[in-house]
């Protein structure tokens, strides 16, 4: 048995990661790889850190390409070969006419989970424009979703399963940037990456809308080092690259911003 209640200690996501838990005793004790259902990257994030410190069982997670946010975690003995094919996926195609009524990623989701879905079972949406889109879901729900997902807004759609290799993804944009500061505060290394002022800053980060390396952060004064990833609700995230001191002990700091 996995030591619960030590590795629960101090989580933000309790019931994820002791549905993993579960999941986890299940794989070493049937000696069979065990799928998780779609996590989200904070989720994500906690889970790989809480077991990291355990050598009897090993995770794989997947959502369907590299930079997938939303994936499903394999989970194995350690003794067990784990790769992306073991991880169950399934892409479907929302095609309709939407020139004259544009759909957004919200109302293709709350489409999806208007037909009675829960949101755990769907991946990534990858919005195509005037198209219509394309969803990962797991397997199971692919042949619900073709009969029951047929309009979006007010367009009639069809929805249909093609392979995985059909997926139409788009590299993020990003934007490499340099800035010093008088230190590694989170609102001063933020505001600069992300091109707002301070106290807007500052607001964000005690609303709760800013996370670094997926954990939620709500001092301004937090220092944030190289390899941090700083992600705020709705405008992207930001990655702090190398750090170096200045002749004037300033922090010459490389971001690359994603949007």
């Amino acid at each position: 048995m996995l030591p619960r209640e030590e590795l629960l200690k101090g989580v933000e996501n309790r019931d994820s990661v002791a549905r993993v838990i579960d999941q986890a005793e299940q794989a070493i004790k049937t000696w069979e790889v065990v799928l998780t259902d779609f996590l989200s990257p904070p989720e994500l994030a906690e889970i790989h850190r809480v077991f990291s410190r355990l050598t009897e069982v090993q995770l794989l997670a997947w959502g369907g390409y590299p930079q997938a946010e939303r994936q499903r975690i394999a989970i194995a003995r350690g003794e067990i070969p784990l790769d992306q094919s073991q991880v169950a996926i399934v892409v479907l195609e929302i095609a309709g006419n939407f020139l004259f009524d544009t759909a957004t990623h919200r109302d293709f989701l709350g489409a999806m989970l208007g037909t009675g879905i829960v949101r755990e079972k769907t991946g990534d949406i990858i919005v195509l424009g005037e198209r219509g889109a394309q969803v990962i879901v797991v397997p199971e729900m692919a042949e619900f979703l073709q009969m029951n997902l047929q309009q979006v807004r007010s367009v009639p759609v069809k929805t249909q399963q093609i392979d995985i290799s059909e997926l139409k993804i788009r590299e993020p944009k990003k934007k490499e940037l340099t800035t010093v500061e008088a230190s590694l505060r989170l609102d001063a290394i933020a505001s600069a990456g992300f091109g707002m002022s301070r106290s807007k800053m500052v607001d964000l980060i005690d609303a709760g809308d800013v996370r670094v390396n997926w954990k939620e952060i709500t001092q301004a004064s937090f220092q944030v080092k190289s390899g941090d990833l700083v992600a705020i609700r709705g405008k992207g995230r930001l990655e702090v690259g190398e750090v170096a001191v200045t002749k004037k002990d300033r922090y010459r700091v490389q971001l690359t911003r994603y949007m």
